[in-house]
């Protein structure tokens, strides 16, 4: 590894889903890395990350997976740390002043505290920070070397990323003028969106809303232009990525970056699949369920912390089913589990003698069993507990309304009637009265809407965050006028809801019907439907500011195909002899070649303003629909709860 190396050329396999890239390229092609191939002592080492990358770390292996490396020990750079003169160390940081003071402190002088050290920055760093480190005298013999690993996002799924900027909301929609700190959210967001691409070895096609004025006299607002903004950043942070090695010079893939005004409804409508319903109606802390179970000792109970995330393959099989059949299949799968399992039979006779043999067996089978037992039982019980919020709440009555609503079968009446009729939470309330005014933008303007939340009895800072979802009031275009978004002109004596059900996608569940916008977007996008006006392309050579000509983006979208770097090759920059099962280039080419053949080019989606549980499942979804992997991005993901506190 070079001294200021910022070649991303240890090549993914295409096979693997983005968090697995993301991780394999953490563990191989760094800390692996940092290794001494001819050293007979030992190779372990010590681990130092900065707050942001400690985070990206996390969300993308686990601890067992760094000690598998060789790290013995893991630290935070900003923390006092014992002197360890003997070890190596791994720094994975962000390229910041303060950062780099750590650094110098920790290996300049006469008493290193390693041994010596492989620095590897999370993006881009700057020449002055590379001049400070060179004029140190004592380092450079120390620094084993120095590279750019350009991977400073936090893939929270297999298929989706944040920028973790879950202020983006508050600080780029707010009422009052753009702010130097709004400035400095969007150029961190789009650095941290770059390194994907550079991770990803991708060049996308960057498309973006544009912003539209109602009419050529009014004056476009900042937060029309946010995504016309970060478009431009990101496509400049690009520009710099393509003079690294291996990263393709012509477009791979396609990035859309969109706001949360394309789709108010999303953040807030009940959402009826299980993984939604266990973070917006149980306690979670992030992915994490505290499950009180029977006591293996004694007759008491005792609480357990479980992680609901893929390694769980009952929750990453049902996650996006509707709860009514994630129910059922539960239920199916416990009656079946119970009936097959020798060792729930046994367990379950009534004191009857057991041969030798059948205790053998039922001890053979115990691991398993009770493994599979903690799982499905696990389910079971996060299943029944969310039907038993439902019924209690009434929540079907509710989501009833919600989606008749949006689908535009109910109305102001419809509203009056439940308040008046139901005894409903605030929550509910607030969130039937987001959607309310999301449907009827209209109402901002009259004293109807004081009428209706006077109505509702809220306190003053809830009416506050429904009176904000007017920042977030987006412009007409040609779709809104037909199945997404808001129209130009409102016919106070036709209904118009925000979604048309979709053709040959009839509800199997009830209350299954919403769908959010980017399911149509992405869509569109992935046949070439999106209209240029109002999608444009940042690599049109000529774009203006609201759009691009049609004949132009068709050509540019027309290009011949291209594909990932990153999907190219298929090993970890691994030497022709190694022993893990790849024989030879040529193997790996054709396995990429195969691969390519299966999916077409990746599809990447980033919201500004926080993504939704929704719009996971859509990407899910329409990347088996249309052989194409998707991946979304966003600021944050949030629930419910959250995007209602950033109202206030």
């Amino acid at each position: 590894m070079s001294m200021f190396d910022s070649d991303t050329s240890s090549q993914g396999n295409g096979d693997k889903h983005f968090r697995q890239i993301s991780r394999d390229r953490l563990l191989y092609e760094m800390i692996r890395s940092a290794k001494r191939p001819d050293s007979k002592s030992s190779n372990w080492k010590v681990l130092i990350m900065d707050r942001i990358t400690v985070k990206i770390m996390s969300c993308s292996c686990k601890m067992a997976d760094i000690t598998d490396e060789g790290v013995s020990l893991v630290e935070q750079i900003h923390k006092r740390r014992q002197p360890l003169p003997s070890m190596d160390a791994v720094y994975y940081i962000q390229p910041t002043k303060e950062n780099v003071d750590f650094l110098l402190a920790d290996m300049a002088g006469k008493a290193p505290l390693y041994k010596e050290a492989y620095v590897f920055f999370s993006s881009s760093v700057s020449k002055e920070l590379v001049a400070d480190i060179k004029k140190e005298p004592t380092i450079k013999s120390r620094l084993r070397g120095m590279k750019e690993m350009n991977l400073e996002y936090f893939a929270i799924d297999s298929q989706c990323f944040i920028t973790d900027h879950g202020n983006a909301l508050e600080e780029l929609y707010g009422d009052e003028e753009f702010s130097r700190k709004g400035d400095e959210c969007l150029t961190a967001m789009a650095n941290r969106i770059a390194t994907v691409f550079a991770s990803m070895l991708e060049f996308p096609f960057v498309r973006y809303r544009a912003a539209k004025s109602l009419d050529p006299t009014t004056m476009t607002t900042f937060c029309d232009l946010i995504p016309t903004k970060l478009a431009a950043a990101v496509w400049n942070n690009l520009m710099k990525y393509k003079t690294l090695n291996h990263f393709p010079q012509i477009e791979t893939c396609d990035l859309l970056i969109l706001d949360r005004s394309i789709d108010q409804i999303a953040p807030v409508i009940h959402e009826w699949t299980y993984d939604a319903m266990c973070h917006d109606l149980l306690e979670m802390d992030g992915n994490k369920y505290v499950h009180v179970v029977p006591s293996k000792i004694g007759d008491g109970y005792e609480r357990k912390e479980v992680l609901l995330e893929d390694h769980d393959p009952v929750w990453l099989e049902l996650r996006h089913s509707h709860i009514a059949d994630a129910s059922e299949r539960l239920h199916d799968k416990m009656t079946n589990f119970v009936s097959r399992n020798k060792a729930a039979q046994m367990h379950g006779r009534d004191g009857g003698e057991m041969s030798t043999r059948d205790l053998q067996k039922m001890v053979q089978a115990l691991p398993q069993y009770n493994e599979q037992m903690d799982k499905l039982s696990l389910h079971v019980d996060l299943a029944g507990k969310i039907n038993g919020i439902i019924r209690e709440m009434g929540l079907r009555e509710v989501g009833q309304l919600e989606q008749d609503l949006v689908f535009g079968d109910a109305g102001t009446k419809d509203i009056i009637k439940f308040l008046k009729e139901q005894d409903a939470t605030d929550e509910q309330k607030i969130r039937l009265l987001m959607i309310y005014v999301a449907t009827h933008p209209e109402k901002f303007e009259t004293d109807k809407l004081a009428k209706i939340l006077e109505l509702a009895d809220l306190l003053p800072e809830d009416m506050k965050a429904i009176y904000n979802m007017r920042f977030l009031e987006s412009a007409p275009d040609s779709m809104n006028t037909s199945n997404s978004g808001f129209p130009l002109k409102f016919d106070n004596k036709k209904r118009r809801g925000l979604r048309k059900d979709r053709p040959g996608e009839e509800a199997a569940w009830q209350l299954s019907r919403f769908y959010p916008i980017i399911e149509e977007l992405i869509e569109k996008l992935s046949k070439n439907e999106l209209p240029v006006n109002e999608y444009p392309c940042m690599n049109d050579p000529s774009p203006t500011f609201h759009g691009a000509s049609h004949s132009v983006s068709a050509r540019v979208l027309d290009a011949p195909a291209a594909h990932s770097m990153r999907s190219r090759r298929a090993t970890w920059a691994r030497p022709r002899n190694s022993d893990d099962g790849y024989s030879s280039d040529s193997i790996l080419r054709r396995s990429a070649s195969e691969f390519i053949k299966r999916r077409g080019k990746r599809i990447f989606v980033f919201i500004v303003g926080g993504a939704t549980r929704s719009e996971m499942r859509v990407i899910h979804k329409l990347t088996t629909k249309l052989s194409r992997e998707i991946i979304l991005g966003s600021s944050s993901l949030d629930d419910p709860a959250q995007f209602i506190e950033v109202g206030y």
